[in-house]
């Protein structure tokens, strides 16, 4: 319970984000350019003041970025099964077999935050950093034969990677930021976290095609709790412990990306069964989340 309060905040953000969409009538526009602003400047900025604060263990980095790869191909073979059984259109399929292994990075970062602060913001950036190009090729990959996309140029361009590589060059070269460059840097982070949360869950969707619920509940299970079982396992397996351990974990147990969506309209997918199961794990996210969290806490 008590992990579950000190989680509150942020679903509550989440939450409050689907009313605002829902009762204020701003427009997709508006919201738009809210993620826009969250994804270029704001989150980019909360990875580099973490990480420049933060003393990094690069001894850890590999068994915690090879515990979080073998989590997100867990996703991707276990996603591989219901193919064996499905008749659903290539397409649709390719749609949504991204959600099982594609991950919320706005939350990653602000769970993160709440429950171990800076080192945990700084771990959990770079694993985000590490996976975010590995996820977008494989979903791009999934989707190629029905559509084209700039991979390459999207993630060169992608500013978490930006953020993350930026913050561990200036850990390493020792750079301490003078005050007020740090007082900028904090602002952007603190309003990063919020507006960050707000805009997923005005992204909330909660209609999808009946002929995909099936596939759509499979990937749900095994986003929410097959992921973060082989977290433990393969951690456990090399050794991992203490934050590292932790963060790990909670990366597996996170909801899919709000950017699944954006991809599959962008290549021709199902953009409205994709966004369905974005909102059914965020959702999911709310109860299993802080069970994880708890677990991990108590061992």
């Amino acid at each position: 319970m008590s992990t579950a309060l000190l989680l509150f905040p942020d679903f509550a953000l989440i939450l409050l984000g689907a009313a605002i969409r829902r009762w204020m009538h701003l427009g997709d526009h508006f919201w738009n350019g809210v993620e826009k602003l969250v994804y270029f400047i704001l989150f980019p900025a909360l990875l580099i003041n973490a990480i420049i604060k933060t003393r990094l263990d690069l001894g850890a980095a590999m068994p915690l970025l090879l515990t979080a790869f073998a989590a997100m191909l867990g996703g991707m073979v276990l996603g591989i099964v219901p193919k064996l059984f499905s008749r659903l259109p290539a397409l649709t399929y390719a749609s949504l077999f991204q959600c099982g292994y594609r991950f919320n990075s706005y939350i990653a970062l602000a769970v993160a935050g709440m429950l171990y602060g800076s080192p945990g913001i700084a771990t959990m950036g770079l694993i985000v950093g590490a996976a975010v190009p590995v996820a977008n090729l494989v979903s791009v990959w999934m989707l190629a034969r029905h559509g084209e996309v700039g991979l390459w140029r999207e993630v060169a361009r992608n500013p978490l990677i930006w953020g993350t590589a930026t913050g561990f060059l200036l850990n390493l070269l020792g750079f301490v930021p003078p005050a007020p460059l740090q007082a900028f840097l904090g602002r952007l982070a603190d309003a990063s976290i919020a507006l960050g949360l707000i805009t997923v869950g005005a992204a909330l969707r909660l209609d999808s095609l009946p002929g995909v619920r099936g596939l759509s509940l499979w990937l749900l299970g095994v986003k929410l709790l097959a992921l973060p079982l082989i977290a433990l396992m393969v951690g456990a397996q090399l050794g991992l412990s203490g934050l590292n351990y932790q963060v790990v974990v909670l990366f597996a147990a996170l909801p899919t990306a709000s950017s699944a969506y954006i991809l599959a309209m962008r290549m021709g997918g199902d953009g409205r069964s994709v966004a369905w199961l974005i909102s059914a794990t965020t959702l999911g996210s709310m109860l299993t989340l802080p069970l994880w969290a708890a677990w991990l806490a108590g061992r």
